[in-house]
């Protein structure tokens, strides 16, 4: 099996990412003479996604929409080429010039070919590239509600057989488990959710227990959100929108997730031009979006991908999601973070933003432990006093300071 003859000199190469990385595949790639010049697309995610495609020869380079330690810890990082953007625009971007698409495919219950657990940009790529290049995993099982794909579209399989990669949260703590508190609090019966990755949406997620009828419209579905689907908190019975289904881009979480998705058709996967699409949203009423930060700034201004001068992240769908919910009838755009970081040495309410992901006219809420600060339709002057009051107390003081100089009020 010639595996480095099937991708040509100079072409553009999706690989799949998130839970849904052809592993195997890349594995094989990666020990072959590959031509050169290659360019790499990818969306990969920390502590899934582990492949430095600058070791591969001297003049392969990654494209990614997402910095992890690993793409930070690069072998060449100047071949490392960081392209801010938003899961919806990624989506139309790869639509225009693929070559080939390298993605995991697996069966279903019934031995059907289908999609594995991450759709999010599979359609973009399998609409223009010339070669499908596909690794069928025996090892798992295809989610029911994951897009059927047919073997014709394939040009070439490889069959392999390993785990999905898992992602865990670890315990949460009191800080975290108060945050989540205060935003379930936010949360009413009947409402959509759409929540991200980590200890805050987890710690969301712990406090949903009493609510009823939820529905789910995310990019992702994990342990926490089958653990309410499972018992019944979230059902979709009142979204006008596919109701009763639960549409998601991706599965992250562990083997018992993957275990269980092949017998959950209600979980549905659709690709990002649907999950991330504000006309889509837009039909959904009481749409709530819930993300989490770096840090905050006194206009209500979200850095969400920056740590001192360092990209740690990327735009990712998170300005998607909050500019979707401002258009849902009754919806809210929520932003829950601790208020401090290290150790609380530093304050996470800021007076200014060190980088702008989403615009002050973006987020209409902001929780920590200390508080929440109902922020949409407030003046300038009033949203930063709101901002400052949940604060950890021992930086409000320097914070109204500052608020005067730079407001200048």
């Amino acid at each position: 099996m010639n595996v480095d003859d099937w991708i040509s000199a100079r072409q553009r190469v999706f690989v799949s990412g998130s839970s849904n990385e052809p592993r195997g595949l890349l594995e094989m790639l990666r020990q072959c003479q590959l031509a050169e010049d290659l360019e790499f697309i990818q969306f990969p995610l920390p502590g899934l996604n582990q492949v430095d495609f600058t070791t591969w020869n001297a003049t392969c380079h990654l494209t990614t929409f997402f910095m992890t330690p690993a793409l930070r810890a690069a072998y060449d990082p100047s071949r490392v080429n960081f392209l801010p953007m938003q899961m919806r625009s990624i989506y139309e971007y790869l639509s225009t010039g693929l070559d080939v698409a390298l993605i995991q495919v697996a069966r279903d219950v019934d031995g059907n070919l289908r999609m594995g657990p991450n759709v999010d940009f599979s359609d973009a790529a399998l609409s223009v590239s010339a070669t499908v290049i596909a690794e069928l995993n025996e090892a798992i099982t295809a989610p029911s509600g994951s897009p059927p794909i047919s073997r014709q579209r394939i040009d070439h399989l490889i069959t392999t057989n390993h785990h999905l990669p898992t992602l865990v949260t670890k315990e949460l703590d009191s800080v975290s488990l108060e945050i989540g508190r205060r935003v379930a609090s936010l949360i009413n019966d009947g409402d959509c959710i759409q929540t991200g990755i980590g200890a805050m949406p987890a710690a969301v997620l712990r406090h949903l227990e009493t609510k009823n009828d939820l529905g789910l419209h995310s990019g992702l579905v994990d342990d926490a959100c089958l653990h309410l689907i499972e018992r019944g908190n979230i059902n979709g019975s009142r979204k006008p929108v596919d109701t009763s289904q639960h549409i998601v881009g991706m599965a992250i979480g562990s083997n018992n997730l993957y275990r269980r998705l092949p017998y959950m058709p209600s979980i549905v996967f659709r690709g990002a031009d649907y999950t991330h699409e504000v006309n889509v949203i837009s039909r959904i009423p009481n749409f709530v979006s819930i993300n989490s930060a770096v840090e905050v700034d006194l206009f209500g201004q979200v850095n969400a991908e920056m740590v001192a001068g360092e990209q740690v992240s990327g735009t990712g769908g998170s300005v998607d999601f909050m500019r979707a919910a401002r258009v849902s009838p009754g919806g809210r755009s929520i932003i829950a973070m601790p208020a401090t970081t290290q150790r609380g040495a530093v304050s996470r309410i800021v007076p200014k933003v060190q980088m702008v992901t989403a615009l002050r006219t973006d987020v209409d809420i902001v929780v920590t432990e200390h508080g929440v600060a109902n922020i949409k339709d407030l003046p300038i002057k009033a949203r930063a006093e709101a901002l400052i009051k949940i604060a950890a107390p021992k930086f409000r003081d320097e914070l109204r300071a500052e608020q005067r100089k730079i407001l200048s009020l």
